[in-house]
């Protein structure tokens, strides 16, 4: 029988099914994540998945994928633009991603773990942080710094300040405290002399 509260459309199973997965890593770990529980929950046949996803991998794969999207689709969101300035921008990307890791830990897991079988898409290398690097190179507000990986190191921090408040090392009163540091030390060392 299908459950009322995740009504499935024909046509529709892929993104169905998508979209219970994400909403079961929110409540329990990957490994509990199983195409035969994903179809009973959705009241369809346990081979209907398979059109879509051949394996668990393939699902697994899917899910991480449809995360990058969204984490990319939330950094955007939150991004002031370039009249902000540099510090204004990396603290938005960097509340907007400790928030995306506290609600998806288990999401955020399987996108870095090597869990999905493909690394996160390679366009994904100028948006969030080297992206908001190549605009403040651009209007001289970072001096020499190569955007990609000057952008994977400032990302490399602000997911550092995620695992902590994630794994509980920092309070919530301190996160932003400890954000708004981190990305002030970068700053001190991208900042043109």
């Amino acid at each position: 029988m299908r459950r009322s509260d995740q009504p499935y459309h024909h046509g529709a199973l892929r993104a169905a099914l998508l979209s219970r997965a994400a909403e079961q890593l929110r409540t329990g770990p990957v490994s509990e994540l199983s195409l035969r529980r994903l179809a009973r929950d959705l009241g369809v046949s346990h081979a209907a998945p398979s059109r879509h996803f051949p394996d668990r991998q393939a699902l697994l794969d899917a899910v991480a994928e449809d995360g990058w999207r969204r984490l990319e689709e939330e950094l955007a969101a939150v991004d002031p633009g370039t009249g902000a300035g540099l510090r204004a921008r990396l603290l938005a990307l960097g509340r907007a991603y400790v928030d995306f890791a506290r609600t998806e830990p288990a999401l955020l897991e399987l996108m870095f773990a090597g869990k999905a079988a493909r690394p996160h898409p390679p366009e994904a290398e100028l948006t969030g942080p080297g992206a908001v690097v190549a605009d403040a190179v651009a209007t001289g507000e970072v001096a020499g710094a190569d955007p990609a990986r000057t952008g994977t190191v400032l990302w490399a921090a602000l997911h550092g300040v995620a695992a902590l408040a994630v794994g509980g090392v920092l309070p919530d009163g301190e996160v932003d405290a400890v954000l708004g540091e981190t990305v002030d030390r970068l700053l001190d060392g991208l900042r043109p002399r």
